[in-house]
């Protein structure tokens, strides 16, 4: 695969562009993220989600660690070239790190932010090696 498609996308300062990934599905979002330019060719090579972890200052694949892998079925760049969408299937329902089907799980109600959704699988089940 040629890296060209790559240069068409409108990196920022750090060398990443945000990601979003959507349920292929039920159009829901699960969850935000960044991809520099080598997660993004992995992905568009592999077929599975891979991203930047600005934190870890490395290469994250979805589900390395919890086995909720984002099997890819689309990738799409808004108008701009400034954002990536991702169609995915999300394997095991759960994309949050909390344990939620979406890291969107926070609600404005009268000024204040409510957690409108329930973990569906405690996260210490999850991520074994974590404290």
């Amino acid at each position: 695969m040629s890296g060209d498609w790559l240069d068409a996308v409108a990196w920022n300062a750090d060398g990443l562009v945000p990601v979003i990934a959507q349920d292929d599905r039920t159009g829901r979002i699960l969850m935000f993220a960044w991809m520099n330019r080598e997660a993004l060719a992995e992905t568009a090579a592999t077929g599975r989600a891979v991203y930047f972890s600005r934190s870890r200052g490395r290469l994250w694949r979805k589900g390395e660690e919890s086995g909720h892998v984002q099997r890819v079925r689309e990738i799409r760049l808004d108008c701009d070239n400034d954002v990536v969408l991702l169609l995915v299937e999300q394997t095991g329902g759960i994309a949050c790190h909390t344990g939620r089907p979406s890291c969107f799980y926070q609600r404005l109600i009268d000024g204040r932010w409510v957690t409108v959704e329930q973990p569906l699988k405690d996260p210490a089940a999850i991520y074994r090696n974590k404290a």
